[in-house]
């Protein structure tokens, strides 16, 4: 007799769920996934920076939050096979960081406390796709989910958005970054199963 297990304390979805994507198993807590140790990070030594061809912008955690926090509740798919729905997040739009920043670029190095790193098209940025996210389920981030801050990225697989992030670096090619160094795809659409490369 075989034995088998779902993982995370899942369950398969109902086969009409359009909004499950191919090879993910529904769950209902939120898996804790980490490549390396969970920094300790004061929210108020805390910085964002976009680094362009022209110069760097730099905003404190105050100056972030002054933009304008939004709420906003969306599906997420990790890569190792597991997806979440409904999930409420609290955070800034990308869009609004970049409105003070000129680049002809189209390629973001996402960059994160203690050396992660992770490629992202600008247009996957921009136009409402993606968020610095400081709270989630009604709460501030925990460490071990990001905290205090975290890329949100929720169309693409969540290892693109990236935990305890710090800044991204605008750049002419779709440089690798760490996971995708390691065999990653490149653009992680969990709709096409872009798991690996």
């Amino acid at each position: 007799m075989a034995m088998f297990t779902r993982g995370f304390g899942g369950r398969r979805p109902d086969r009409d769920d359009t909004r499950i994507p191919p090879g993910q198993t529904l769950v209902h807590d939120w898996p804790v996934l980490s490549a390396g140790a969970t920094p300790d990070i004061d929210p108020q030594s805390w910085s964002f920076s976009i680094r362009t061809e022209s110069g760097v912008r730099t905003w404190s955690w105050d100056e972030v939050h002054a933009l304008g926090d939004e709420d906003v509740t969306v599906d997420i798919h990790c890569v190792t096979h597991w997806t979440k729905l409904d999930m409420p997040w609290r955070g800034v739009p990308l869009d609004r960081l970049f409105e003070d920043v000129e680049t002809s670029l189209e390629y973001c190095m996402v960059h994160s406390t203690g050396g992660y790193t992770t490629n992202v098209p600008l247009d996957e940025l921009l136009d409402g796709k993606a968020w610095i996210a400081f709270e989630a389920d009604g709460e501030p981030l925990e460490p071990e989910h990001g905290g205090p801050a975290r890329l949100l990225v929720p169309q693409l697989y969540f290892w693109k958005s990236a935990k305890w992030v710090s800044g991204i670096v605008m750049q002419a090619d779709d440089e690798p970054g760490f996971w995708e160094d390691a065999g990653y795809h490149l653009h992680g659409d969990p709709w096409k199963e872009e798991r690996y490369w």
